[in-house]
């Protein structure tokens, strides 16, 4: 199973995190099928992107993203814009 998540970068107390899709078996930091962002935590305001065709890829392929990684593209409007894709597709 595909799951968009967060692999932690960066040194200690300077969190920075790439959003990728990998299988669900590996580690957190493990290996990964394909970056499709980004997420800076300490700059103000955070620092959020996507690549938005890689993430509709992933979600039309059926990956499911994890709670953390739901709320930032909730943040974005890709899950709305999901959505309605999916919504006029049938």
């Amino acid at each position: 199973m595909v799951k968009l998540r967060s692999q932690r970068y960066g040194s200690k107390k300077k969190p920075y995190y790439r959003i990728v899709a990998t299988d669900s078996r590996n580690p957190r930091d493990g290996s990964h099928l394909e970056v499709i962002g980004t997420y800076d935590p300490l700059t103000n305001p955070a620092t959020i992107k996507f690549d938005e065709e890689k993430v509709m890829k992933w979600l039309k392929c059926g990956a499911k993203p994890t709670d953390t990684v739901k709320s930032l593209l909730t943040k974005e409007g890709l899950i709305v814009k999901f959505l309605e894709e999916q919504a006029q597709s049938k």
